[in-house]
């Protein structure tokens, strides 16, 4: 988010300047509207995939990707101990002035610390960007959970948008998966620079975590082809007897 077009409109809506909503679209779908007010929804209002998340969270729990911090206001009210971080300036800004104790400018591969719960939600798996580069964010993640810890992370799976009227799947095999995407955001006809961003079927995010020594499971399912996922260490293997 070079320009942060993101957080002008966070702070936009927050001190009551914003004349229109966020207009998104991807190089497979068609522009969207994005409403501010739903950046800033109540526990009531988020989807139940959120809702969900929010409640099998545990510990000191990091909130990636913040936003104007409606997840981690939630679990601080809680009395949860929580970490947000977001690389959209005005997103951190935004947080700091709604609440949020402990909130920082920061890209989930430069963080440090240790914890219980890792929340990346709001298609989740869109921050490990491209396929190649899940294996990397997923052994970054490992290494920031505790020994009982948990990531919930949400995404979807949009290959129903490849299927024709019968039913088949088409995909142009020289694309790469179908689920990378361009993603582009603008607000108040300045247009941000373009990200890539994943959206990832379970069955290819259960392997990569197997492969890195993760364990991933389906807590929830959604209506639309998304999914809630929760991923741990692995269970140790007996050694075997000679």
């Amino acid at each position: 988010m070079k320009k942060d077009i993101f957080g002008k409109a966070l702070l936009d809506f927050y001190n009551g300047d914003a004349t229109e909503d966020i207009i998104t679209s991807t190089s497979i779908s068609e522009e969207d509207v994005l409403p501010l007010s739903y950046l800033f929804r109540s526990y009531s209002e988020m989807p139940k995939i959120e809702q969900e998340a929010l409640k099998l969270s545990k510990g000191k729990v990091l909130d990636v990707g913040c936003g104007s911090g409606s997840h981690s206001l939630y679990l601080q009210e809680k009395g949860f101990e929580v970490k947000a971080i977001d690389v959209s300036e005005g997103a951190v800004e935004v947080s700091k002035k709604r609440g949020v104790m402990n909130v920082e400018k920061l890209a989930l591969l430069d963080e440090k610390e240790t914890f219980d719960t890792i929340l990346i939600l709001m298609n989740g798996t869109g921050v490990f960007q491209k396929l190649k580069d899940v294996p990397m964010y997923l052994n970054h993640l490992k290494a920031l959970l505790h020994e009982n810890g948990q990531i919930l992370i949400d995404s979807s799976d949009i290959k129903y948008m490849f299927e024709d009227e019968d039913g088949g799947f088409w995909q142009d095999l020289n694309a790469g998966y179908f689920g990378e995407v361009d993603y582009y955001l603008s607000y108040k006809e300045e247009k941000e620079e373009p990200m890539k961003w994943l959206y990832l079927d379970f069955s290819t995010l259960n392997i990569a975590c197997a492969s890195v020594g993760l364990h991933c499971e389906i807590v929830y399912e959604g209506e639309y082809f998304d999914y809630l996922a929760k991923i741990s260490l692995a269970p140790s293997k007996p050694e075997s007897i000679t």
